[in-house]
């Protein structure tokens, strides 16, 4: 009896074993039945913002795979596997994916949102009267300085409205050994000082497959090339250091360098890269030509839908709640995204703040108490909406470091020799001089190289050249 008992002990267990085996497998199968949207963003709160959208919509799980730049997206698309469903796209290399038809258009899903975004942000993801991406975030630009080290210059900087002004106070930090600015040759810069300038280099048909590039008679382009070959020719820039770079970082942590322009998405990362100088940044509007209001996009992106996509409808579904649900954009603003959508940029816990969140979740008043948002939402309404990217804009910033680039490696071997004579002459011993660059190599001419390229390539794409 106690044999037959113990028998039909084991066959009950494993009858149970097995019915939990079987529901394990009817609960992955279960789960297996959810659609699977792939998503590839950099952006840092899109977990968050995947999972506030699957407690939403349980039919849908969300595979966030952490993406930068293009080269993975090129590649799978060359290769046509391995694709993602959901793209984040900088607004300069959307329309190169849209003219490729890679982009789903979006039009007709979108009817009705173009008022909830900011002038420049809307048009940013349009081509040919044709939406291919709904707004994310955005990067008007702004003027970020160290107070403390401007004051001891003897320089109030909000005072600072026009490029005189800007010019005069580099000058007035270069007596005490600090820069304005570093540029080593960055493209979304010198083009974002073009569009403020009220640059129009590139013109593009509706249909994207016509293209101008015209950096010798644009005025705004002229205009700003100008001005920033006498920063440099002044030593009034420092054009060793990359932006980013650890040598970057220690020089605005040391005050070596005491000011960026830059987009508004920029407050979060300058708490990360520099934290040490806490409380002695502020932010204020861009200078510009004369002094007047006018504005322009550095950086900021969007989220499309990938033509090859199987699950449109889905792919949309978490797109629409990322950029457009009032939930989805509240987890992004509070992890550090600036954002597109005019409801938020005029909320009053927006404008008011006056603290970043960093990594540990606490709150610090990088900008001495400033409310920097204020800021940020007026230049956001400021941007011009007149500029054009080209529709390879990708393949024309990767272009700028091998003609432009030029003129930058020339300016700091010229400057790198400055400083080493200057430290002879001051009495310094065991100074080397660098080798005589030679013959100047200026930034018109850099752009004459790069307008000879950008015309090349687009001739060899089958691109319209006018």
């Amino acid at each position: 009896m106690s044999q037959l008992w113990k028998r039909c002990t084991r066959c009950a267990l494993s009858a149970l074993a097995c019915l939990g085996i079987v529901a394990a497998i009817a609960g992955c199968a279960q789960q297996d039945t959810r659609t699977v949207v792939t998503v590839w963003s950099w952006e840092p709160s899109m977990s968050a913002v995947a999972r506030s959208f699957e407690a939403a919509n349980p039919d849908v799980r969300i595979d966030i795979k952490d993406t930068s730049g293009y080269d993975n997206l090129n590649s799978a698309i060359q290769d046509g596997y391995g694709l993602p469903d959901v793209v984040q796209l900088e607004y300069y290399a959307l329309p190169q994916y849209a003219v490729s038809e890679q982009l789903l258009d979006l039009t007709d899903r979108v009817d009705g949102y173009e008022g909830d975004y900011t002038p420049g942000t809307w048009s940013s993801v349009q081509l040919n009267n044709r939406v291919y991406g709904v707004p994310m975030d955005s990067g008007p630009m702004a003027f970020f300085y160290n107070q403390y080290v401007f004051e001891e210059a003897g320089i109030d900087a909000t005072q600072i409205r026009t490029w005189d002004d800007y010019y005069m106070a580099a000058k007035k930090l270069k007596q005490i050994g600090v820069y304005i600015a570093a540029d080593s040759g960055d493209a979304s810069f010198y083009n974002a000082m073009i569009w403020l300038a009220g640059g129009r280099p590139y013109s593009t048909s509706q249909d994207g497959r016509t293209v101008n590039v015209d950096f010798t008679n644009d005025v705004g382009t002229r205009t700003f090339t100008s001005f920033w070959q006498k920063m440099i020719d002044e030593g009034l820039v420092d054009t060793h250091l990359t932006t980013w770079s650890d040598q970057w970082q220690e020089a605005l942590g040391a005050g070596k360098v005491a000011s960026v322009f830059s987009g508004a998405w920029f407050p979060s990362l300058l708490l990360a890269d520099v934290p040490g100088t806490a409380g002695l940044w502020r932010v204020s509007q861009m200078p510009t030509v004369n002094g007047s209001t006018a504005g322009a996009e550095m950086g900021g992106s969007a989220l499309g839908v990938l033509q090859s996509s199987r699950k449109p409808d889905a792919a949309f579904r978490f797109v629409e709640y990322a950029c457009h649900d009032p939930d989805g954009i509240r987890i992004r603003v509070a992890g550090g995204a600036f954002p597109a959508d005019t409801a938020s940029l005029n909320a009053d816990n927006f404008l008011s703040r006056t603290t970043i969140r960093d990594a540990r979740g606490i709150d610090i008043p990088y900008f001495g108490g400033q409310e920097f948002n204020e800021v940020f939402s007026a230049a956001a309404e400021r941007v011009s909406v007149g500029y054009q990217y080209l529709p390879f804009e990708v393949y024309a910033r990767s272009d700028f470091r091998s003609t432009m680039g030029q003129a930058y490696s020339w300016s700091r071997q010229r400057q790198a020799l400055d400083e080493a004579q200057e430290r002879k002459a001051a009495g310094f011993k065991d100074v080397q001089l660098p080798e005589n660059p030679g013959v100047k190599v200026a930034l018109s001419q850099g752009l004459e190289l790069w307008q000879k390229d950008l015309k090349e390539y687009a001739i060899n794409q089958g691109f319209t050249v006018q």
